[in-house]
């Protein structure tokens, strides 16, 4: 049986024992790490959230203690007293490695079965078994780093926002479906049997209400719930520090996102960050990057080749031209030993599976100049596209033509990525920038119209509100994006408060007033009674960790996340419900096997 923790009182964490303790006693709480028994001398290295000390015994201690240290095994949770002392042979390896604790006083709070992987850094095994015993997998030093700091950061985020008058509201959790872009998760009434609840996707009426309401500036670290598929860097539930100000314009809110973000990065991990933040239009970072979130450590820009193949006699690259479309490239310097005549038809089945017609390229090598399309070239115009595009012996440039330039450039984009990983492009430190000037409207080619590309309360650029019904292609948002690293790290707008505008956007985007008030109703009554101007952004605190602690994955810094198919390996969920439950709630399920 374990033995009580009575009369024993922690006087240091394990990790904080330095030369200064020496000669103290001190009592420590953990789990073993690793018990080493050399005959007549036992080591324990006793692990807590804050690191590794080293326990000793030997000959001369009380043998019933020696006896119990060598019993113990990893993971066992002990309490230890005894006084602390220089180390024979001290380790850099530990911040602790000057001194251990000579013990005095064992403890065995809990016996622990053989785990199923080792506790430690950086663990090879299979990710499926650390999250089935992810109580486990956060005891790694790495990931208990990882959770702490998220910490740190969640009180940097309040102390910022209170320091500049912003007031920490609660939002609800169960609201009404609202269509925010993605799948809403529903909950069942049982009150309102045939009602249904939604978790919020992020809390933005009520953040707005709350600007109607007079509190000026709201911030909330807040939970958020959208169903869509998984990746990386998006899990189902997710944290949002989310902020609304009212009488300000874009540049107020920049400012705030900018003083957080450059607050955080040096208190939470030392990081400078200049301001102001580089900006970029939504368009010159599609014409540049091939994106509206780009990665601007590495550069290898995209390059309009347009004017140079207009007339030339390949007529992929002319028709592309003259149906309204565009040729566009990218040049990979020192790549034509990595992207081989084989590396690159893989990356023409890449641009295949996103929807590209194919790859044209040139490969630079020593001995002469290779392409796909040369034949059908004059020499003129071959060396035209290789001025146009910055190459040189060693280079290789890849092609996409098409009659939309809005397929070329994303398609651009992700083969810009996928190259950068095949040749290993170094991409290192934390590039930060603001994305603004987001087109109002974007086509569906599935419904063949134009649809909101933000939230329907989104104001549109002033400049543009003559022609919102003549050129939709061409209105800009008052919306900004902050892009780390590649990473849509936040998004944001200035919202309409005018009842006249809201109502002319609602007729654009083709819904009737009833349809608007039977979805916004609540909103729309309140701006009746004086609504102030506001505008604000959230920020997803999941990825900004996660970019900040330089982690593959949301995985890392969320204490127990969903895998890909938005399951919970530890606890199994979701799982089935009795029948009961789904009779109270007025529920039954169709298709289901008797």
């Amino acid at each position: 049986m374990a033995e009580q923790i009575a009369g024993l009182h922690r006087t240091h964490y394990c990790g904080e024992l330095r030369m200064e303790h020496v000669g103290q006693e001190e009592t420590v709480f953990g789990w073993v790490q690793r018990q080493r028994d050399l005959g007549g001398l036992i080591f324990i290295d006793l692990r807590d959230r804050t690191g590794i000390v080293q326990l000793t015994f030997d000959d001369a201690t009380d043998r019933a203690i020696f006896e119990k240290a060598a019993s113990c095994r990893s993971e066992f949770v002990l309490a230890a007293r005894g006084k602390v002392r220089e180390r024979d042979a001290k380790t850099d390896k530990i911040p602790t490695g000057d001194v251990e604790i000579y013990v005095t006083e064992l403890r065995i709070l809990n016996k622990a079965e053989t785990p199923p992987f080792e506790i430690t850094e950086k663990s090879n095994v299979k990710e499926d078994l650390r999250l089935k015993y992810r109580y486990l997998d956060l005891r790694r030093p790495d990931l208990q780093r990882n959770i702490l700091m998220r910490h740190k950061i969640a009180k940097i985020t309040r102390d910022y926002f209170d320091e500049n008058g912003f007031i920490e509201i609660e939002t609800p959790m169960l609201i009404r479906s609202t269509p925010e872009g993605a799948r809403d998760f529903l909950v069942p009434s049982r009150i309102h049997k045939g009602s249904f609840y939604a978790l919020p996707q992020s809390p933005q009426l009520y953040k707005q209400l709350s600007m109607v309401a007079g509190f000026d500036r709201y911030m909330q670290i807040a939970r958020c719930f959208r169903d869509e598929d998984l990746r990386a860097d998006r899990q189902p539930e997710f944290t949002q520090i989310d902020l609304e100000m009212s009488f300000v314009d874009m540049e107020d809110v920049l400012a705030i996102g900018e003083g957080y973000i450059q607050r955080v990065f040096k208190e939470a991990i030392g990081v400078e960050i200049p301001l102001p933040l580089p900006r970029l239009t939504y368009q010159q970072a599609m014409e540049r990057y091939g994106s509206d979130k780009p990665d601007t450590r590495f550069g290898m820009e995209l390059t309009d080749l347009s004017d140079v193949v207009k007339d030339c006699g390949f007529g992929v690259f002319s028709g592309a031209v003259q149906g309204g479309g565009s040729v566009r490239c990218i040049t990979a310097k020192n790549a034509v030993n990595v992207l081989t005549r084989k590396e690159i038809d893989k990356l023409t089945e890449m641009i295949r599976g996103i929807g590209g017609k194919g790859l044209a390229w040139i490969r630079l090598a020593p001995d002469g100049m290779k392409s796909s399309f040369q034949k059908f070239m004059t020499d003129g115009e071959m060396q035209a596209i290789l001025q146009r595009a910055g190459a040189e012996t060693g280079d290789v440039v890849l092609i996409i033509a098409d009659t939309k330039t809005s397929h070329v450039l994303p398609q651009l984009g992700q083969l810009r990525l996928a190259v950068a990983d095949k040749l290993n492009i170094e991409r290192t430190g934390y590039n930060l920038l603001w994305i603004v000037e987001f087109p109002f409207f974007e086509f569906d080619e599935d419904l063949g119209q134009f649809v909101a590309m933000h939230h329907p309360f989104t104001a549109p650029m002033d400049e543009c509100l003559p022609y919102l019904e003549s050129d939709k292609a061409n209105v800009r948002a008052k919306c900004y994006d902050l892009v780390l690293n590649g990473i849509e790290l936040s998004s944001g707008s200035i919202r309409i408060t005018d009842p006249v505008l809201q109502n002319r956007i609602f007729e654009l985007l083709g819904m009737s007033d009833e349809e608007a008030y039977a979805k916004f109703g609540f909103l729309l009554d309140a701006f009746r009674f004086g609504a102030p101007p506001h505008g604000g952004m959230g920020i997803g605190l999941d990825r900004l960790v996660m970019q900040m602690l330089q982690c593959e994955t949301l995985r890392d810094v969320v204490a127990f996340p969903k895998v890909q198919n938005a399951s919970e390996l530890m606890t199994m969920a979701p799982g089935s419900v009795d029948e009961q439950q789904l009779e109270d709630l007025g529920i039954c399920l169709k298709g289901k096997e008797e």
